[in-house]
């Protein structure tokens, strides 16, 4: 299971003890609204027990939340609350912090908050300001989105990313600095050969038991598996079908031995040429479960080791905690207005159903043979992702020191009926996942916005929670419309 975004909620009140008593249960009562709202909607919420109305208590409970590891911090006003309380408490805590000030009229809530933003924007702690009622939806969805998109980038911080192979067909956008990500993220990169995942792979094949489970499970509830014998030209025979199986399997035990926490894998052209492609093992990775239904949590994972694709994917999951699509911007139709996107691999199957059942999903998946780019076969992962709004991005670089964009689009991905589906399908590649988008924006605007092959999104409208992340993150970003 995803472990819960950890909120803190650190209550300021006035430094004058005379009006303390007077004010406990103003106070009291507006914190336990905010804590029993955060928790209704699955957050775990983590609680200053005094208000803080002197520095010693700033410094206290500023504590408290970095050694309770919080993602974020929420600094709570329902009164007028003495400025230099909370640049003392905001040096402990995560940044940004998320300041609220309830709708209380008969107290100085918001000239609290005011004069509290005014005393940190003094010492560069940077903030987001909320004020409202939290019954109100439109306030709580900017408090949350707050929340999502600032514990996205403190949840960064110590994650591992493992490159499996290097550079892919001179793909340099797939390539970032290690020195820059550990910088500007928190993030360590390790790199491991590929020989290491084929020697796993082969470990697994002789084991047996995990691939022939898997094997059977996946021949029960996939829609269709094409097979061919040993001679054809795209191969996808019983051998290579398990060696794609084993390979998941073997990139799962490497993560897991090495505490990586997202991966991407080369794949062309050593795997693709010699041994197998990795569709299956990149897909199921993706997924909320493995080849044989088995339930766990998305790995992310990108092809062509694009490490830029597998960050971009990591904070969409991040924040959405829904599996996270990797595609080819591969074309547009001008004539119904819909872009193709399309990739061999990493298309997780979740999104041929938009379920978290398994059965669900793969009965609308086939298992096509691979076509000329991949020499050496194996299952493609072939399905057309549901309808249904999506938000689209894509982190890139540019410049030197690398400055980071993030490209952000949203849209819809729809359908035209399983016939037309394939017939569309088929102009471009007719044995690879695709998705079929329309967006928000024209073609030339998106076409002019964005200087990369790959785009990643999921289901859902995630545009302010991105922005939220980028602003924490000092990224720069750009809403195509």
């Amino acid at each position: 299971m995803a472990k819960k975004i950890k909120v803190g909620v650190l209550t300021f009140g006035d430094g004058r003890e005379f009006l303390k008593k007077d004010l406990e249960a103003v106070n009291a009562q507006f914190q336990a609204k905010v804590k029993e709202t955060l928790v209704k909607d699955g957050f775990d919420v983590v609680v200053g027990e005094e208000v803080i109305w002197k520095n010693s208590l700033a410094v206290k409970y500023g504590r408290m939340m970095a050694h309770e590891d919080v993602d974020c911090v929420i600094f709570n006003y329902c009164v007028w609350a003495w400025p230099g309380f909370a640049r003392v408490a905001a040096q402990f805590c995560p940044k940004p912090i998320i300041l609220y000030a309830n709708l209380n009229p008969g107290f100085p809530a918001m000239v609290g908050m005011l004069a509290n933003a005014g005393s940190l924007d003094q010492v560069g702690i940077p903030f987001h300001k909320i004020f409202g009622d939290l019954n109100d939806p439109k306030i709580y969805q900017r408090l949350r989105e707050c929340i999502l998109g600032v514990s996205t980038y403190n949840r960064l911080k110590g994650l591992t990313y493992v490159n499996v192979g290097g550079r892919s067909l001179s793909i340099d956008t797939a390539v970032s600095d290690p020195a820059l990500w550990m910088e500007k993220f928190g993030i360590d990169v390790d790199h491991v050969d590929q020989m290491e995942l084929v020697r796993r792979t082969e470990i697994e094949l002789k084991n047996r038991d995990k691939v022939q489970k898997a094997s059977q499970y996946l021949q029960k509830h996939i829609k269709k598996i094409h097979w061919t014998d040993n001679s054809s030209k795209g191969k996808l025979t019983e051998e290579l079908f398990k060696r794609s199986i084993a390979m998941y399997y073997g990139m799962k035990s490497l993560c897991e031995e090495f505490d990586y926490d997202f991966c991407g894998i080369k794949g062309q052209r050593e795997l693709t040429e010699h041994y197998s492609t990795s569709d299956i093992a990149e897909a199921f990775l993706n997924d909320c479960y493995g080849p044989a239904g088995e339930p766990h949590e998305p790995i992310i994972c990108s092809t062509e080791a694009d490490m830029d694709a597998a960050l971009t994917m990591k904070v969409f999951h991040l924040i959405s905690n829904l599996p996270v699509l990797f595609a080819d911007i591969r074309s547009y139709y001008p004539e119904i207005n819909i872009w193709d996107f399309c990739n061999s691999g990493t298309h997780a199957t979740y999104f041929a159903g938009k379920s978290k059942d398994p059965v669900e999903n793969l009965k609308n998946v086939e298992f096509r043979p691979q076509g000329f780019y991949y020499p050496a076969g194996g299952p493609s992962v072939y399905h057309i992702a549901q309808p249904g709004e999506v938000t689209l991005a894509r982190l890139t670089r540019s410049g030197s020191p690398n400055h980071y964009k993030m490209v952000i689009v949203h849209g819809e991905f729809v359908s035209f009926g399983a016939e037309e589906n394939e017939r569309i399908a088929a102009i471009e590649q007719d044995n690879w996942p695709h998705a079929f988008c329309r967006m928000d924006c024209d073609m030339e605007s998106f076409i002019q916005a964005i200087n990369c092959n790959h785009i990643h999104g999921t289901y859902g409208n995630w545009i302010e929670e991105l922005k939220v992340f980028c602003n924490a993150a000092g990224i720069e970003w750009v809403v195509v419309q």
